[in-house]
């Protein structure tokens, strides 16, 4: 983002919530950093530093402000492009971060530079540039952010608050916060307690976006595809299992409400998965895409129909996404999600949840490896797609290494390919929605070639493909449009 001081504080000045998440202000009179849509009263434009990313606030001695909690902010939404090999390099960097804050060691330099292909020092020098502060500071921030949302929105015992954050003790944990926040994890807690809503079952934290978002378009989606057991969709309200492996070495489940007013997402999850807080924060906002930059995407998709707050619905299990994106094969979503049901009632487990209507997890990829594929077919599915379940659940392994966030698409779709039963369309689709992948575009996607055809009189895929290139790096949500004005067709 390129922004002047000037245009800045206009921004901060109007409370603009487009550029919530883009822009933090560190306030010189009283070292603490708001996001623009802080309600105290505006500063001085004198004592006001402006920033990118609270890791930058952080690195000039900046504490995050109680009132308007940066850590809540939703993520940068930036576009996934490669028109820029250095940019393109420091925030796969930074999204890898992202996901080892959560551990308890640190992940050296040189592993993550081998990972990009790039020496250490290349890294570190692309990496100052793009994020303002080294990998390090990033990652430090990125768990002191963490740690003080727990404090703040849950009961959990600091020490476990410690442990859930990345750190891999209390000491170091408390003093990391102690140097960067001028006060102990206790005393953050207990300015916070008010505030804090009380649960003795379930972790609870507060996810912020940006507006305008489509919640009812989303939920929708989600519910006509919900299988039975394991996914409960209401109109502001998703529920579901989640499986061991899926996002956590645990079983457990998630809680997912919206609240429009506040354009913040409350989230609950089962307590045992309190320990991967940082992971089941991750996964959800990529799943529900949280941190997407509606107005940059309405602004390439002018020419088709539909709203900006439409959001590209993702997955909090790879594995559960790609065996459903099999099953709905040359069939209608409803087909796909009895037999889905079927699945689950047949190879899934119990598991306890507050509901009874969320009772079961999906199958493992171990479960189905081992599964015979006629007892998969006795359930009403076409032979060649029970085969194809279980040679996809037998190369999991290898394919789930190709499923880090902004991971480039390409690995996994060859290998998808590869595999019986999988063609170019399911790959893209698998892609699309649990990569996250902003830039699918399926080939040969009926409904797609059906909205083109009479929006703009296409009669090829190669036609389609040619308008398709204006909506780049958004033709996933392009996708999703043309999907929805098949919905509004007589």
């Amino acid at each position: 983002m390129n922004l002047d001081a000037d245009a800045a504080y206009q921004a901060l000045a109007a409370r603009d919530a487009r550029f919530d998440g883009r822009l933090f202000v560190g306030v010189t009179s009283t070292r603490i950093y708001c996001r623009p849509i802080c309600r105290v009263r505006t500063p001085k434009r004198e004592n006001c530093r402006f920033f990118e990313t609270p890791a930058q606030a952080e690195a000039a001695a900046f504490r995050p402000c109680l009132k308007c909690r940066p850590e809540i902010a939703p993520g940068p939404g930036l576009a996934w492009s490669v028109m820029d090999a250095s940019r393109t390099l420091a925030r796969q960097a930074a999204d890898w971060l992202d996901v080892r804050a959560a551990s308890g060691d640190t992940p050296s330099l040189a592993e993550l530079a081998a990972r990009l292909g790039v020496s250490d020092r290349h890294l570190r020098r692309i990496f100052q540039a793009e994020h303002g502060v080294t990998p390090v500071q990033y990652l430090q921030t990125r768990r002191l952010l963490m740690a003080k949302q727990l404090l703040t929105d849950t009961h959990l015992p600091v020490s476990q608050v410690a442990l859930a954050s990345g750190f891999g003790s209390l000491r170091r944990f408390n003093a990391a916060f102690a140097d960067s926040y001028r006060m102990s994890p206790s005393r953050l807690r207990g300015e916070a307690a008010d505030a804090a809503p009380r649960s003795d079952t379930a972790v609870s934290v507060t996810l912020g976006y940006r507006a305008p978002y489509d919640v009812a378009r989303l939920t929708r989606f989600l519910a006509q595809r919900a299988i039975p057991g394991v996914e409960q969709v209401d109109a502001l309200r998703i529920r579901r299992s989640l499986r061991e492996g899926a996002v956590a070495d645990v079983a457990g489940w998630v809680d997912a409400s919206f609240d429009t007013d506040r354009s913040q997402l409350r989230l609950a999850f089962a307590p045992e998965l309190a320990p991967f807080s940082a992971r089941v924060v991750a996964a959800v906002r990529r799943w529900l895409d949280l941190d997407a930059a509606p107005q940059n995407i309405a602004t390439a998709l002018t020419r088709l129909p539909g709203d900006a707050g439409l959001r590209l619905p993702g997955s909090v299990d790879a594995f559960e996404l790609a065996v459903r994106a099999v099953l709905g094969q040359q069939v209608t979503v409803a087909a796909a999600r009895t037999l889905a049901r079927r699945v689950v009632e047949r190879f899934g487990t119990p598991l306890a949840t507050p509901w009874d209507e969320v009772n079961r997890a999906f199958p493992s990829p171990q479960r189905l490896a081992r599964t015979p594929a006629d007892r998969i077919a006795e359930l009403g599915i076409v032979g060649t797609r029970a085969q194809a379940i279980v040679a996809l659940a037998r190369a999991w392994p290898a394919l789930s290494q190709q499923l880090g966030p902004r991971h480039p698409p390409d690995a996994l779709i060859a290998q998808l390919c590869a595999l019986p039963g999988i063609g170019a369309w399911t790959a893209h689709y698998i892609a699309m929605r649990a990569l996250s992948w902003p830039d699918a575009f399926p080939p040969n996607d009926v409904a797609v070639l059906k909205a083109m055809k009479t929006l703009f009189n296409t009669a090829s895929q190669r036609e389609a493909d040619a308008i398709a290139q204006a909506w780049r790096p958004w033709r996933a949500y392009a996708v999703l449009r043309l999907w929805n004005s098949l919905e509004n067709t007589p």
